[in-house]
């Protein structure tokens, strides 16, 4: 798939707050396996690296971004906001099994 068959793909169809959530649980499970193997002090790190590996590849290379300023900042308010929510959630006190 080339890349902008990739951000075709984005443009055709934005995915409903189901799907979004069901591709952000994979995640999150992909997260609970890899911490068996690797402290999660650590793993977060890694997957803050690679979200924002793969960003900035969207942001350049699909999205043809132009004000890399803008882009990053915008990014760190939506972070800023989903990691706050997330705080906010009582439930995440206590491991997952």
């Amino acid at each position: 798939m080339t890349n902008d068959e990739r951000g075709r793909v984005g443009d055709e169809e934005v995915l409903n707050t189901k799907a979004f959530l069901e591709v952000a649980n994979r995640f999150i499970e992909f997260a609970n396996r890899e911490n068996m193997t690797v402290k999660a002090t650590d793993l977060h790190m890694a997957f803050l690296y690679g979200a924002a590996r793969y960003n900035a590849y969207v942001a350049k290379a699909i999205l043809e971004v132009e004000n890399h300023e803008e882009f990053v900042d915008h990014m760190v308010e939506q972070y800023r906001k989903m990691l706050q929510q997330h705080l906010a959630d009582g439930s995440l006190e206590e491991p997952v099994d």
